[in-house]
């Protein structure tokens, strides 16, 4: 009998140890299933997120495109009403066109045209940067010259040379201008020179 209940006892040590990696698989398989199930999960919100990211990249591209479509246009455009004002100097300055009797009739004609221009430019929301007396703004200006000026504070602009212009919020064209510097005394810098040597 003893031969027997070892038998038995065997079996039932075999049994359990079956049992127990059965369950030990079956948990392993219910932890793998759940991690599974946790990276897919992880998956689909990083996919969402991504689609939710691109939908916004396209809204942003397509509000762009349509602010700034006509910016090419804008900015080649700006040369058209250089170009007047350019002429309107020229003449104004032109010894031999003085004297002509039209040249006013002329003048008016180029003012009209350049106020035209420059209406359907604010109406496309194109301004003007404003410059003299401002404080140099690399973002907005671009310095041409230093001119020794003691009436205005170093760095602000004191000429300008080529208007620049805005699209909304977008730079179209820097202004080109002359920013004030401080005069300096030939003295000093004769001093400045003995004191090198």
């Amino acid at each position: 009998m003893s031969k027997n209940n070892e038998k038995n006892q065997e079996n039932i040590n075999t049994e359990d140890s079956k049992k127990s990696t059965e369950n030990s698989e079956e948990k392993s398989k219910e932890i793998n299933l759940e991690d599974k199930l946790k990276e897919t999960e992880d998956k689909l919100l990083r996919s969402l997120a991504e689609i939710e990211n691109q939908r916004r990249r396209f809204e942003k591209e397509i509000k762009d495109a349509f602010e700034f479509g006509s910016f090419n246009f804008a900015k080649e455009s700006l040369a058209i009403l250089d170009n007047l004002q350019r002429a309107k100097e020229a003449i104004r300055n032109d010894d031999l066109l003085k004297n002509n009797k039209d040249l006013d009739k002329f003048l008016e004609n180029i003012r009209i045209i350049e106020k035209d221009l420059v209406s359907i430019f604010e109406k496309n929301n194109i301004k003007k940067i404003n410059t003299t007396g401002e404080k140099f703004n690399p973002n907005l200006h671009q310095a041409m010259a230093e001119i020794e000026d003691d009436n205005s504070p170093v760095g602000s602009v004191v000429q300008e040379i080529q208007s620049g212009y805005m699209l909304g919020e977008r730079l179209l064209r820097p202004a080109l201008v002359g920013v004030a510097k401080k005069k300096i005394q030939k003295n000093t810098e004769k001093d400045e020179k003995k004191g090198e040597k």
